[in-house]
């Protein structure tokens, strides 16, 4: 399998590779707005726009300063200025979320957006949703049987048949998570990850994985190409951590560290 990684101009600058607006994070899920944005700009892009509640903004910036932030109040003059939308990352499933959830989606111009999480949830229970051309989703086994109504052991045992139920129902390309991975493009072709690795199955791993497709996003992959070669940094992220810290000790932070690794790998 090729994968595809964005071309690096020299003669480039922060804007060159792309802006991703992140809305994320709730008062008691902070560490997924950090996660997700800081794997997006470790992945390549230019800036990362985290829009979020106050308090999440000061948890934020105590652990990184290569965020821009932006309060909620001010989310709707910055919508136009995004490359790229990624939402839903411990958004929470609360009344507010879900206003913010869908207006946003429905105010979005007409960009690339991966929805992660709890946006995914809001989705579930959305009727008739507005939703971009150039969609990503990125469930994993428990959240696409909510999308689809269906048993999670029913998913686990034919992942391939239900990422295409799901591609074909929301026109977008899936990434359907478990212990191994499926990608299906809106078209229906498929990339699997059939490498498994327990040290990922921690908390904050998806909102990893939605920030590094985000970040290839931003600087020019299509959507499958941007998925299918997230999964694979994300998967050799985690072997790399896992080969030094043991299946056991590696956290979501942790897998952010070695996404360098992965992209020397993949350079050579």
């Amino acid at each position: 399998m090729d994968y595809e990684l964005p071309l690096r101009n020299e003669a480039s600058n922060k804007g060159t590779f792309g802006k991703v607006l992140n809305i994320a994070g709730s008062d008691y899920m902070p560490g997924a707005a950090y996660l997700s944005s800081v794997a997006a700009l470790t992945s390549g892009c230019g800036y990362v726009f985290l829009a979020s509640e106050e308090r999440v903004i000061n948890a934020v910036s105590a652990q990184t300063q290569n965020v821009v932030f932006l309060p909620l109040s001010d989310l709707e003059q910055h919508l136009k200025n995004a490359d790229v939308l990624l939402i839903g990352c411990g958004l929470s499933t609360s009344k507010k979320a879900e206003a913010i959830f869908k207006d946003t989606l429905k105010q979005m111009p007409n960009i690339p957006t991966v929805i992660d999480a709890d946006g995914l949830n809001i989705l579930s229970e959305w009727s008739n949703p507005k939703l971009p051309e150039r969609l990503i989703i990125t469930p994993h086994v428990k959240e696409a049987s909510r999308l689809l109504d269906v048993n999670v052991d029913r998913i686990i045992t034919n992942m391939e048949f239900f990422a295409k139920e799901l591609s074909q129902k929301f026109n977008c390309t899936t990434v359907l998570k478990s212990s191994e991975t499926v990608v299906c493009s809106k078209d229906l072709e498929i990339y699997n990850n059939t490498k498994r690795n327990s040290a990922l199955a921690k908390a904050g791993s998806g909102d990893v994985l939605a920030g590094i497709i985000a970040g290839l996003l931003a600087q020019g992959l299509d959507e499958f190409n941007a998925a299918k070669t997230g999964v694979h940094i994300h998967r050799l992220a985690g072997e790399y951590a896992k080969n030094d810290l043991t299946e056991f000790a590696v956290l979501a932070n942790d897998q952010i560290r070695y996404i360098s690794n992965a992209f020397k790998k993949l350079l050579n």
